[in-house]
C-alpha cells in the first residue's frame, strides 16, 4: 500500500475514527495528520491474500486472530493508527475492540518501491513500541526475498534475510514455511514493481 499525506485540517483521534468509518478509501493517522492509502499491484494483492489465508489456516482453533489490510493497528500508548497487509494477535485485549488491534505478535508488510523506506524505518520504529510484537516480516513483491525482524527474549531485534530455497520461521506463532509457497506462480521482475 502507498501512503500519501492528505491536505486535511488536523483531526483529533476521535474525529479521525468517526471520519474514517465513512470513507471509501483507507487512511492512516499519525500525529494528527491523515495519509491516504493507495492501491498496490497484482503481486502485492496475491502475496497478501496468501499470507492471510496461510496464517488463518495455521491458527484455526488456537484463540489467535488473523487480520488483513482492512484492520487498523493502534500504535501502543499513542492515538496513531496504521494499516498493514497481514497480522496476528493472540492478546485478549484485542478482543475488546471492534475497530482496531493494538497488540499483534506478528505483522506482515508487502513492500513497494514507494513504501519500502517507511516500512523499514518510521513504521517499524512505531511498531517497536509494542511489547507483544515478536515478528515483523517485510515481503518483496518483485523478488523472492523476505526480511524478518525478530525480537529475541533479551528485547534485541535481529534481522534475518530469506531468499529462494529458504524456510521462514515465525516463532511468534510457531509456523515454518518454504518461501516458494508464497511466491508460486507470480511474475517476479523489475516490471512487477509498484509505481
Amino acid at each position: 500500500m502507498i501512503a500519501v499525506k492528505e491536505n486535511f485540517p488536523q483531526l483529533t483521534p476521535e474525529e479521525y475514527l468517526a471520519w474514517e468509518e465513512k470513507q471509501l478509501e483507507k487512511h492512516e493517522y499519525i500525529d494528527g495528520q491523515v495519509y491516504a492509502m493507495g492501491g498496490g499491484t497484482v503481486n502485492h494483492g496475491r502475496i497478501a491474500i496468501r499470507f492471510t489465508s496461510m496464517l488463518d489456516t495455521h491458527l484455526d482453533n488456537s484463540g489467535c486472530i488473523t487480520g488483513n489490510s482492512d484492520i487498523k493497528i493502534n500504535i501502543v500508548d499513542t492515538k496513531n493508527y496504521t494499516y498493514l497487509d497481514a497480522c496476528v494477535t493472540c492478546d485478549e485485549r484485542d478482543r475488546s475492540t471492534s475497530k482496531y488491534f493494538t497488540y499483534p505478535c506478528l505483522i506482515v508488510e508487502v513492500l513497494s518501491d514507494s513504501t519500502e523506506a517507511y516500512d523499514r524505518g518510521g513504521k517499524f520504529r512505531l511498531y517497536q513500541n509494542n511489547p507483544v510484537l515478536q515478528d515483523y516480516l517485510l515481503v518483496s513483491s518483485t523478488w523472492m526475498e523476505m526480511d524478518l525482524y525478530h525480537k529475541k527474549e533479551t528485547g534485541e531485534w535481529i534481522i534475518l534475510n530469506y531468499q529462494e530455497g529458504d524456510v521462514i520461521e515465525l516463532k511468534s506463532i510457531g509456523l515454518s514455511f518454504p518461501i516458494g509457497q508464497i511466491y508460486r506462480g507470480l511474475v517476479l521482475t523489475p516490471e512487477a514493481q509498484e509505481l
